[in-house]
């Protein structure tokens, strides 16, 4: 196979870059934080300008850690607002490259593979590179952060290490360069898939950087990271056999549905019964956009620090695969009820919808209502339909105006932050 190139694009500071577009500002000489005024000093700041981390201020911190002299604008988040300039800069993408040549890993953060496209543009890698990072910046405003590598895992760590150190933030690494140049590099926590745990169970072994591990007995590494172990290996030599179409190939044997919420404080008994519901209220209605069913749904109540135990939970099962809210909130309640411990604060909820089902292909009970099961479908179509058409604050039950309910407060919400859109 003959060498590949690719190219790993990454969005500086992308919510708080955004921020500063929008005001006008230049997002490299700005101090903005993006994070949410009517919270508590504790909020973490979902993005800080460039700008903010010159001056030592870390991405992900929290309001008070940020220095009392530093003069800076707080921008409430606006999720919505960030999702349409995401989408925007795909489609800036799309305008050089196929679809099928790119895997969006995040919100600001892209891989494309450009082997196919350095003599359609008769440019190099790096060259390709340039002109993209200065597309995005002339017409979005947004500037980007640039990895060049041979494979995959390459592209991900000239981003993530070099590009940084690089005056024209682009790096640009190959198996060989990658070994001269980082394979003494440390933390060995800057490289992409090893944290403080893998870190720690390196270091019982005297092994501190990506050199090291290459280097270490095969062995040792199976017996302490199992399968692994493979993935690793192949890392600290700068290998990655995965490629764009296995990326786009891959089909999981088994989906979900899944939602999670962090409570701003303790609920007791009956108000945390309220979130559970409502909670498994829309997980109802995106297995109806989906057209999907399932057979059980499982729930985790994660309780106050003080509280003991600090967790339970729990799954419940139904003869027949459906996504019906009418059977769906009568089996989560019951099953909250047999889980819940008496005393408890509940914190955290957390709940699954397992081994989705396409609707229609799915073995019938013999208690099953037909006529029921299809007017619940109808019913829970319609309210989407609604929903869709003029926001989803729109159409709620009775439970969602319950004193401890956040289902209107989260309908606003974007991965639990402000979307930045007022209801209409």
């Amino acid at each position: 196979m003959s060498e590949r190139s690719y190219l790993v694009i990454d969005l500086k500071s992308f919510y708080a870059s955004v921020e500063c577009v929008e005001r006008g500002l230049d997002p490299m000489t700005t101090d903005l934080v993006v994070a949410d005024p009517t919270r508590t000093e504790k909020t973490i700041c979902l993005a800080v300008s460039p700008s903010m981390k010159a001056k030592g201020v870390r991405n992900r911190c929290r309001v008070f850690e940020i220095p009392k002299n530093i003069d800076y604008i707080m921008a409430p988040p606006r999720m919505q607002k960030y999702i349409d300039y995401a989408a925007e800069i795909y489609e800036l993408y799309l305008r050089f490259f196929s679809p099928e040549d790119i895997h969006v890993y995040s919100i600001d953060e892209a891989f494309i593979d450009v082997t196919n496209y350095l003599k359609l543009y008769s440019s190099t890698p790096r060259q390709l590179a340039v002109s993209l990072m200065d597309a995005i910046s002339g017409e979005i405003g947004v500037r980007s952060t640039c990895g060049i590598g041979t494979n995959l895992y390459l592209a991900k760590i000239a981003l993530d290490i070099t590009a940084k150190h690089s005056p024209d933030f682009i790096g640009e690494l190959d198996e060989q360069s990658y070994r001269e140049s980082l394979w003494d590099h440390r933390p060995i926590t800057d490289f992409w898939r090893i944290g403080p745990g893998t870190a720690r169970r390196l270091a019982k072994y005297g092994i501190h950087t990506m050199g090291a591990v290459a280097h270490a007995d095969e062995d040792l590494l199976y017996r302490e990271f199992g399968i692994d172990a493979e993935l690793l290996i192949d890392h600290a030599w700068g290998r990655e056999p995965v490629t764009m179409e296995d990326i786009h190939s891959f089909r999981p044997k088994s989906n979900s549905f899944s939602s999670g919420q962090v409570l701003a404080f303790g609920y007791g008994f009956d108000e945390g019964r309220v979130i559970v519901k409502e909670m498994m209220d829309n997980l109802c209605l995106e297995m109806t956009e989906e057209g999907a069913v399932s057979d059980s749904v499982t729930l985790t109540l994660g309780y106050e620090k003080s509280d003991w135990p600090p967790a339970s939970g729990g799954t419940a099962h139904v003869d027949a695969p459906t996504s019906s809210e009418g059977v769906w909130l009568a089996e989560i309640a019951r099953l909250y009820d047999d889980i819940f411990v008496p005393g408890c604060k509940v914190k955290r909820v957390g709940i699954s919808c397992n081994v989705l089902r396409r609707e229609g292909g799915e073995q019938l009970s013999l208690f099953a209502d037909p006529e029921q099961s299809g007017r619940d479908r109808r019913l829970q179509q319609a309210v989407l339909s609604v929903k869709k058409r003029y926001g989803k604050n729109s159409l709620l039950r009775g439970m969602n105006f319950e004193e401890s309910a956040t289902g209107r407060e989260r309908n606003m919400q974007i991965g639990g932050h402000k979307s930045g859109e007022e209801q209409s």
